[in-house]
């Protein structure tokens, strides 16, 4: 649910945790990222930088520049000037992400799993069967047919945390227990209510569905996409799963050996939360792709 008021609360002697709510509402994170957007544009003296959650906002500041209640006041001024979630625009781009879904590198580590930890289902149709799918290809039907909401960039360095934004494509799904050992890096993952791309070799609960064979995050920031941050999205964005075959994802990952190959990613253009409300209100959340 949404609170009447947000709650403030010290997160260290640097840190102000502002919360917005206690539940997955993909309009907490809407209200969270308006108040960040609005922070940005006032320039209030003495915040050192904010990092968004799906329900929160964790505000840095430095404490030489700016007091706590001070800043506590300011943000609640700033929220009130917002209005309601409906007024909001946020500035966002899309990223139009190649994924070779049900990929054999996710399997391996799925089969590795298996016989070293623990014996599973394949983790495309666990997600499909609890979801209520038909089967592998309709969860791929299913979850390259909208735009993901980048509510978060955390977890892991670069790595997205992403909602769909049409309803009838949220897929819900457990984490691993106990997690797997080792995560191909750039895997396309589900777990909770969340998509994500592991963008490193690391441990890992989310289920894996697929694998992109571009990078999303670059911290030597060689490639010219990545000149201006590490991170290919950031909160705000929205990410586009393009499906693509095997053979596919090796001449993608060869033209980026080559230096060839080029990110499809949009200009910024300004979302409307009231124009998205509209839209999700005319469509029959119980149907499936």
């Amino acid at each position: 649910m949404i609170y009447d008021e947000p709650r403030f609360a010290p997160g260290g002697d640097c840190f102000l945790n502002v919360e917005f709510g206690d539940d997955g509402n993909l309009e907490l994170s809407f209200i969270g990222l308006g108040l960040m957007q609005a922070v940005r544009t006032q320039a209030i003296k003495g915040v050192v930088d904010m990092t968004p959650s799906y329900s929160s906002l964790l505000v840095e500041y430095e404490p030489d520049d700016i007091s706590l209640d001070d800043l506590r006041n300011e943000l609640s001024a700033l929220l009130a000037s917002l209005g309601s979630t409906a007024d909001i625009e946020l500035m966002s781009r899309v990223a139009y992400v190649p994924c070779c879904y049900l990929d054999p590198w996710t399997k391996a580590a799925i089969e590795d799993y298996c016989e070293k930890i623990t014996p599973r289902e394949f983790d495309p149709d666990f997600v499909a069967r609890i979801n209520g799918l038909e089967d592998r290809h309709q969860l791929v039907r299913v979850h390259s047919g909208t735009e993901h909401w980048v509510a978060s960039v955390a977890a892991i360095p670069g790595c997205a945390l992403m909602r769909p934004l049409d309803p009838r494509c949220l897929l819900t799904s457990p984490k691993y227990n106990p997690p797997r050992m080792w995560t191909p890096p750039n895997s396309i993952c589900t777990g909770g209510m969340s998509t994500s791309i592991h963008t490193l070799r690391v441990p890992g609960g989310y289920n894996l569905i697929g694998r992109t064979p571009v990078p999303v995050y670059e911290p030597s920031q060689e490639t010219s996409i990545f000149r201006d941050q590490v991170t290919l999205v950031q909160p705000a964005d929205r990410v586009k799963f393009v499906p693509i075959d095997v053979d596919e994802y090796k001449r993608i990952r060869a033209s980026l050996k080559a230096g060839t190959y080029e990110y499809n990613v949009t200009g910024y253009s300004k979302f409307s939360v009231r124009a998205y409300k509209d839209w999700t209100a005319t469509l029959d959340t119980e149907a499936r792709f």
